[in-house]
């Protein structure tokens, strides 16, 4: 008897009661006994291991890391928010390693061309993080549409320590998704990667070459 022979006859045996109908489990897992340096760890380390980038930062520090790393890899320009407290921190600092700013301040259509082809890097800012899968948490807004973190080849995303949660069913819980989310709630796991190219894993095929989390401690 073959494999597949097999197969169905298992599958026969246990539509006609002959076999046991095994016991699923599809309650959702309860959360991490993680402390928040383990939750970070944890975080760092699984995002890592798929290409992502992480800084351990301050509030006195991040813009110069940020300005270090823009430089390093020769952009030439920084998508920013215009309204949100973190785009307005940037502009206001008028830090001088940072490349010209850019400000995603009208429709798609309007600059479609640009958005997709000179745009070097965007930073953005983050709702949480999840340190069981190593996931970052965005919450798209029209001042902070999901195209800066979908489209630009280098994803800089700032995140706060404290908002580093053990399990995604932690994030809904203590952040009350239930009680309103955006039009889309972004899960970003490391940069853009497929592996539908004669099933080779490639980076940045389409979206984002490089991830960079910029953690403030």
């Amino acid at each position: 008897m073959n494999a597949r022979s097999n197969i169905l006859q298992r599958l026969r045996k246990r539509r006609d009661g002959q076999l046991p109908m095994p016991e699923l489990d599809f309650s959702p897992m309860q959360g991490r006994e993680w402390n928040a340096a383990e939750k970070l760890d944890r975080f760092q380390q699984t995002i890592e291991s798929v290409h992502g980038e992480v800084h351990r930062v301050t509030e006195d520090d991040w813009l110069d890391r940020l300005a270090e790393l823009l430089q390093s890899r020769g952009a030439r320009n920084l998508l920013v928010a215009e309204r949100h407290r973190l785009g307005r921190k940037i502009r206001e600092s008028e830090h001088e390693g940072l490349p010209p700013l850019l400000a995603y301040d009208q429709p798609i259509e309007a600059w479609q061309e640009t958005l997709f082809h000179d745009v070097d890097a965007a930073i953005t800012s983050t709702r949480g993080a999840i340190a069981e899968t190593g996931t970052l948490i965005l919450w798209p807004t029209p001042d902070e549409p999901r195209l800066m973190s979908l489209v630009p080849p280098v994803h800089i995303a700032v995140l706060e320590a404290d908002q580093i949660y053990a399990t995604f069913l932690e994030a809904l819980h203590m952040q009350r998704w239930s009680s309103g989310m955006p039009t889309n709630a972004l899960l970003v796991s490391g940069p853009s990667k497929t592996a539908d190219i004669e099933q080779t894993l490639a980076y940045g095929v389409h979206g984002p070459k490089e991830l960079i989390v910029l953690v403030i401690q």
